[in-house]
């Protein structure tokens, strides 16, 4: 069951999703499955909503850039019914087959995958960036503008300079940080997905971020391409 195609989702119970997760939170790899210097392209996802006649809709964007000019070498989006009911928890579930539907139109496989949410940072850590994983077969990284609070898990604010940060554990177990890309503006909350090291994706948190945002840059572009998208999806100048 923990492999089920998205199309497969609808039939599922939250306690059917819960099991699936618990089953799938011991396959994740915490360690890097790549060469850093071979880092080539990374991918941002980002997903915005709308409400349309009584029922509910959203768009996936996934923008690419170059890893060394990042520079945008890439966007897609698909846009659709969300189907799936909102559970807390189980936000994958939802984003899920809008956000594979999105990948498979990319022209090339990214090395990474940024998403606008959570990894092991999650009750039973699996976030949508470790559940997509599975379906990605690809290092993914979770990287959240809030805290996800999680019954148990403690952190301290990280100091005010860019590049403190804390790390939020439970049980002894890091489960992401809390990281401070600039100064004296709120951290953002980092996290494995899959196939990726915590250390490494602290780095490449900060090494993404610019001046011109407090996130990494292809989450941000993720963002405002969905932004863009729904405006023109909804008929909106």
């Amino acid at each position: 069951m923990n492999h089920l195609l998205p199309d497969e989702f609808l039939h599922l119970s939250e306690v059917d999703c819960i099991e699936i997760q618990n089953s799938l939170s011991s396959q994740v790899v915490q360690c890097s499955s790549f060469q850093f210097d071979s880092l080539q392209t990374i991918a941002g996802v980002d997903i915005a909503y709308w409400s349309e006649n009584n029922s509910e809709s959203a768009v996936c964007c996934i923008v690419v850039i170059d890893f060394q000019t990042r520079e945008i070498i890439e966007t897609q989006h698909t846009a659709g019914k969300v189907r799936f009911p909102y559970i807390p928890g189980c936000l994958a579930f939802r984003e899920l087959p809008l956000i594979l539907e999105t990948a498979t139109k990319l022209s090339q496989k990214p090395d990474i995958f940024l998403f606008d949410g959570n990894g092991l940072l999650h009750p039973r850590g699996m976030g949508l960036a470790s559940h997509a994983s599975f379906y990605l077969k690809a290092p993914c990284i979770g990287v959240a503008k809030h805290y996800f609070n999680i019954e148990g898990a403690k952190f301290v604010m990280p100091g005010s300079i860019p590049g403190n940060y804390s790390d939020i554990t439970r049980g002894g177990q890091i489960l992401g940080r809390a990281v401070r890309t600039h100064q004296n503006v709120k951290p953002i909350y980092v996290s494995v997905g899959n196939y990726i090291d915590i250390d490494t994706v602290t780095k490449l948190a900060l090494m993404l971020t610019d001046s011109e945002s407090h996130i990494p840059i292809p989450t941000r572009y993720a963002d405002l391409e969905t932004h863009i998208q729904r405006k023109l999806l909804q008929g909106i100048k």
